[in-house]
């Protein structure tokens, strides 16, 4: 069955233990490790979570100058996690030295991680993007374009909400990957995030990944709960 990616928004290490230990031992996630928990634990956070059969997204949004991002996914392609990201606002350039640098620095014998680029976060509105960005084309013709480029700069996908999946994959691929956040059960509270779906939504609409945080990480049930998304993205009743 395809796992829904669970958003391991913690503080350090000793809370992400507390909460995994809520799970059956010999239960092989998908977790996402962002920004906050990275940048207290660093790289062993990784090293850790795969020492303990996890399946790892690292989720750093790199954007910055072609060489410092080639040289970054260098040192990132060393930990063997299985999906990593830049900002497609970085341009194709940059994309195309991040790739780069994934490729080099992949061990001999191990696969390279899927890169996939950001293209609109999923917390931004239409109106934000207008008014912060000075982007005056729609939402959707910027995440399009994003989507492209990306395809072009030769990643594998990008993070999408999955309200624009089947609009991208017209515009670049039908195996193009669509990693969608912004996924709440139909009975959860939506938070900061702007474009959501369900679990099953997101399934009929073609996601290639979801990722879900808070409705599983702030659950006083976390494993029942995660069994229930997990039932409802694989379209088990």
């Amino acid at each position: 069955m395809n796992r829904p990616i669970i958003a391991l928004d913690f503080p350090d290490k000793v809370s992400v233990q507390l909460f995994l230990n809520k799970f059956p031992k010999n239960e092989s996630l998908f977790v996402k490790v962002g920004m906050e928990i990275f940048y207290k634990e660093g790289p062993s956070i990784v090293t850790w979570l795969k020492d303990l059969g996890h399946d790892v997204f690292l989720d750093l949004k790199l954007h910055d100058i072609p060489n410092t991002v080639r040289s970054a996914m260098k040192s990132i392609a060393s930990l063997g996690v299985a999906i990593t990201n830049v900002h497609a606002a970085g341009g194709q350039e940059m994309m195309e030295q991040a790739l780069l640098g994934l490729k080099e620095g992949t061990p001999e014998g191990q696969q390279v991680p899927e890169l996939i680029a950001v293209t609109q976060l999923t917390s931004t509105s239409e109106q934000q993007m207008h008014t912060d960005q000075l982007i005056t084309c729609t939402l959707n013709e910027s995440v399009c374009h994003y989507a492209e480029i990306t395809a072009e700069s030769g990643l594998a996908g990008v993070v999408c909400s999955a309200l624009e999946v089947d609009m991208i994959k017209q515009r670049t691929s039908r195996d193009f990957i669509c990693l969608t956040p912004g996924i709440r059960p139909a009975d959860a509270v939506v938070g900061d995030q702007k474009r959501v779906v369900t679990p099953r939504e997101a399934r009929d609409i073609g996601s290639s990944y979801i990722v879900v945080g808070r409705p599983i990480t702030k659950s006083n049930i976390p494993y029942e709960s995660y069994l229930k998304i997990k039932n409802e993205w694989n379209g088990v009743d």
